[in-house]
């Protein structure tokens, strides 16, 4: 089999950069994808010096084709994915439910629904019964977060009936809920909020690899 493939979305920051470092070994080769080159080259020097593989993906989760270009890769190459993990995630302004602008709640759905949806189609062929799909998913209801939590609602939902459709055939898909982090997507959210007192994104990147070992 060679190395395991591990692609992680949403690896430029926050969590999916921790998480990504955290997976570095010898034995696995890490799919990055993010929006931010030279993020993701910084992840790609952090994963060298640990002795892992990298290669980087500077993509719009939105770009359909540019998915379906990924994706053809990753076969030609490999042949297969042992595991996808979906962190990637957009935060619209907080507004009341009655005054989200249609822009951000049509951007909103676009990146955590729509483009989820189809990462999930597009990359599940490749990951043979025993691989993992997990995807990150957070709280909802919350007042002013209705455009937010109304799409992370959504993709849990979607998730959770994949999860029910691979229960007896596999890959195992799984949701994870992070704990409050001090990334830049919370920052949007909270500006002003203490800092010190969230969970730094590398305990919770180590919490999800010990929940969800991955090869």
């Amino acid at each position: 089999m060679g190395n395991s493939v591990v692609l992680v979305t949403g690896a430029s920051r926050g969590l999916g950069y921790a998480t990504a470092k955290s997976l570095a070994a010898p034995h696995r080769h890490i799919l990055a994808l993010g929006r931010t080159t030279g993020a993701l080259e910084e992840l790609s020097d952090e994963i060298a010096g640990l002795g892992g593989q990298s290669t980087l993906i500077p993509l719009d989760l939105t770009d359909e084709d540019g998915l379906k270009r990924m994706c053809r890769a990753i076969h030609d190459r490999w042949g297969r994915l042992d595991a996808l993990i979906h962190l990637a995630a957009h935060a619209p302004p907080r507004a009341p439910a009655d005054m989200i602008v249609a822009k951000d709640w049509d951007k909103t759905f676009a990146i955590n629904v729509h483009a989820t949806q189809r990462l999930l189609a597009l990359v599940k062929p490749l990951i043979p019964p025993t691989g993992r799909m997990i995807v990150a998913t957070d709280s909802h209801g919350a007042s002013f977060f209705g455009a937010y939590g109304a799409s992370k609602a959504a993709q849990a939902a979607l998730v959770q009936s994949l999860a029910n459709e691979t229960r007896n055939t596999g890959p195992n898909v799984v949701l994870f809920h992070p704990a409050p982090m001090p990334t830049a997507l919370r920052a949007r959210f909270y500006p002003g909020e203490n800092r010190e007192a969230l969970t730094p994104t590398e305990a919770e990147a180590a919490r999800l690899l010990e929940t969800h070992p991955i090869p």
